[in-house]
C-alpha cells in the first residue's frame, strides 16, 4: 500500500524543497541530499507507485516510457552520457528499499567499480 507520506510524496507536492535537475509530466529529478558519487540524483515518478514491480505493473506505457526518457534527458543535459553512469533501484526489503515510492538513482562523475563483488557468483 503507498504511503502518501513518504518523502519522496511530499518532495513531488512542494512540501519539501529539493534542488531540481529536470521535470515534466513523468517525473521529477533532483541531486540527492547525501551524495554517494559527485553526481548523485535521485529521479522519481509523478505517480503513487512502491516499487518497480508496481511501476511496471501499474504505470501506462507512456508513464513508462516518459520517466526513462527523462533520466537519459538529464544524462544528456549533465554531460554524463558520455563518460557514464549507473541506475540503481532497490524493490523491497532484501535489496534495502528505504522509501516506498520507486526511484532510481543516478550516479556519475567518476569511475565507480563494480556494483557487486562476490567471487562466488562472479558478476
Amino acid at each position: 500500500m503507498y504511503d502518501k507520506n513518504n518523502i519522496f510524496a511530499k518532495i513531488l507536492r512542494k512540501e519539501l524543497p529539493c534542488k531540481t535537475v529536470y521535470e515534466d509530466h513523468y517525473s521529477l529529478i533532483f541531486h540527492d541530499v547525501n551524495p554517494c558519487a559527485p553526481v548523485h540524483l535521485v529521479a522519481i515518478p509523478k505517480g503513487e507507485f512502491v516499487s518497480f514491480d508496481d511501476f511496471s505493473q501499474k504505470a501506462t506505457d507512456e508513464q513508462i516510457r516518459g520517466f526513462f526518457l527523462s533520466i537519459q534527458k538529464s544524462a544528456q543535459q549533465l554531460g554524463i552520457a558520455k563518460d557514464g553512469y549507473r541506475l540503481i533501484t532497490n524493490h523491497g526489503k532484501n535489496a534495502m528499499q528505504t522509501v516506498e515510492h520507486f526511484h532510481v538513482h543516478i550516479l556519475a562523475g567518476k569511475p565507480l567499480g563494480q556494483l557487486v563483488q562476490n567471487d562466488k557468483y562472479h558478476l
